[in-house]
């Protein structure tokens, strides 16, 4: 066990990275290549022990601390320079007990190992398709995907939290968080986004018994984009909810429009549920097939592999279809796209029967409840020449579309977005302050668009 330790106080413990070390580079890295911070020192814990152990280490000495498992922070509020980051990605067991539905798992795990480890045990738990995006932070935000309609967020299947927070002025501690104790945290835990309370070490998931799923995907032309569209943002909401899918528009140098989705059925029933998008334009490729879940989940994983490093992207909900305007806009913006690699994405969430709507928008700090539609611009590039004319395109592009969209999600968090508290946690921000107040009074655990401590309440 590597150990560091000087005058004051506490020791770190877990695999200790420096500057200088052989793996600093690998192990500073951020998903999005947009950001190449430098930070002082980076502990990767095993166990939860070396987790309080960098807790108290970095209050100690006043050192600023970020918490990382995925790295997927869009906009890498997981990293810091000249702090410690303290990163749980190999703190990755998880136990599946099938008799009663349930899962612990840690959270360093990423979403294809999650999917693998249920898989075999023939279960599901709703998340989204990154395969390597932390099942951390994805569901402190929410965690959306292709089970969503039928099953909820990743989020809503959350029963427990184990956590270290800080504890009094140098401390640290590790509590648990489920509906009879500290019921508030697990209430924060479930959308009020990663890293403002503490540093979540295990989840205890609800599970789902699965075995083959029906996959489809429809390719059209670009010129397609203002019959399909439409055609899309209609249906989606209003399908059985055992059918959730996506539609990502390409930027006009690509040419193409895509939709895929998943059904709890078979591909008989779902070719039959997907009849009007086949009617929208003229469709030029159509795959629909029954396979295993875990065959569905790499088949949704492919769309992001192999993308450009560098990336700015930001979200929005959609509470009705777009007017023609709206669908004006994309045409316009996807036609002036900086590159090949710009594009629109799409998810249903809401609508007929929806798991997702039918919870309270205050029941979780997740509030988007009554969205049909979630979407997501981005900007990808590789040459930091190309950085700010892809930024300003996304930043133009939201602004457009602003007077038929609603808000963000806090896991497409977006700096630019001033009034962000607002935008990611509508109603429920004062609670979530209030929360924030109670476990980190002392604002240990804060980035750039962390939740701040909130004022006392009047007695």
């Amino acid at each position: 066990m590597a150990q560091h330790q000087t005058k004051a106080g506490t020791r770190l413990t877990g695999r200790i990275v420096f500057p200088g070390n052989p793996t600093y580079h690998a192990a500073r890295m951020e998903f999005n290549r947009r950001f190449s911070k430098f930070p002082k020192i980076i502990v990767f814990c095993r166990r939860t022990q070396d987790v309080i152990n960098a807790v108290k280490w970095a209050r100690e000495r006043g050192v600023r601390l970020r918490v990382r498992s995925g790295r997927h922070s869009y906009e890498a509020f997981s990293a810091v320079n000249g702090g410690i980051i303290i990163d749980v990605s190999e703190m990755d067991k998880v136990k599946v007990d099938r008799k009663n539905r349930v899962a612990i798992v840690q959270t360093g795990n990423p979403l294809a190992r999650v999917y693998k480890k249920l898989w075999n045990k023939r279960m599901a738990l709703p998340a989204g398709t990154a395969p390597d995006v932390g099942v951390a932070g994805l569901t402190l935000g929410g965690g959306i995907g292709l089970l969503s309609r039928k099953y909820g967020l990743t989020c809503d299947n959350l029963k427990q939290v184990k956590m270290v927070v800080a504890s009094g002025r140098y401390g640290a501690k590790t509590i648990v968080a489920n509906r009879r104790q500290h019921a508030d945290l697990l209430w924060a835990s479930r959308g009020g986004g990663g890293g403002n309370f503490g540093i979540a070490t295990a989840y205890t998931f609800r599970v789902r018994p699965i075995s083959t799923v029906s996959i489809f995907s429809v390719t059209w032309k670009w010129s397609d984009l203002e019959k399909v569209l439409p055609v899309w943002q209609r249906w989606a909401p209003s399908v059985t909810n055992r059918l959730t899918s996506t539609i990502e528009v390409s930027a006009k140098q690509v040419g193409t429009i895509l939709s895929t989705g998943q059904l709890l059925g078979g591909a008989e029933e779902l070719r039959r549920l997907i009849r009007p998008l086949l009617l929208a334009g003229t469709p030029v490729k159509v795959l629909v097939k029954t396979v295993p879940f875990i065959e569905a989940t790499k088949f949704f994983a492919v769309s992001d592999l192999h993308l450009e490093p560098k990336f700015k992207i930001s979200g929005a909900y959609g509470f009705q279809p777009l007017p023609r305007e709206g669908v004006r806009i994309i045409r316009d913006f996807l036609s002036k796209a900086p590159n090949r690699h710009a594009t629109v994405w799409s998810q249903s969430l809401g609508g007929a029967g929806s798991a997702v709507s039918r919870v309270s928008p205050t029941a979780t700090a997740y509030p988007h409840r009554k969205a049909e539609i979630i979407y997501e611009l981005s900007a990808r590039w590789r040459n930091n020449r190309e950085q700010e004319r892809n930024i300003q395109w996304v930043e133009r592009f939201r602004r457009a579309l602003r007077p038929f969209v609603k808000g963000d999600y806090v896991n497409f968090p977006d700096l630019a977005i001033k009034n962000w508290p607002k935008a990611y946690y509508g109603v429920n921000f004062g609670r979530l302050k209030q929360v924030k107040r109670k476990y980190d009074p002392h604002n240990v655990f804060r980035f750039a668009q962390s939740i701040p401590v909130g004022k006392k309440a009047k007695k």
